[in-house]
């Protein structure tokens, strides 16, 4: 229990009532991010592909 109390007080005051997202939903959040990009960028070329 002692742990417990060690970790909430490792965050700065100001922060301890922000709830930060779970890490896995920011790295799928990037990977939709960089493939929607790579989409936009690269759109006739991946177009010419399928023609």
């Amino acid at each position: 229990m002692s742990e417990e109390n060690n970790n909430e007080e490792l965050r700065p005051t100001k922060m301890r009532g922000v709830a930060f997202p779970k890490a896995k939903y920011g790295v799928i959040l990037a990977v939709i991010i960089i493939i929607v990009v790579n989409l936009i960028y690269y759109k006739e070329t991946i177009f010419s592909f399928l023609k």
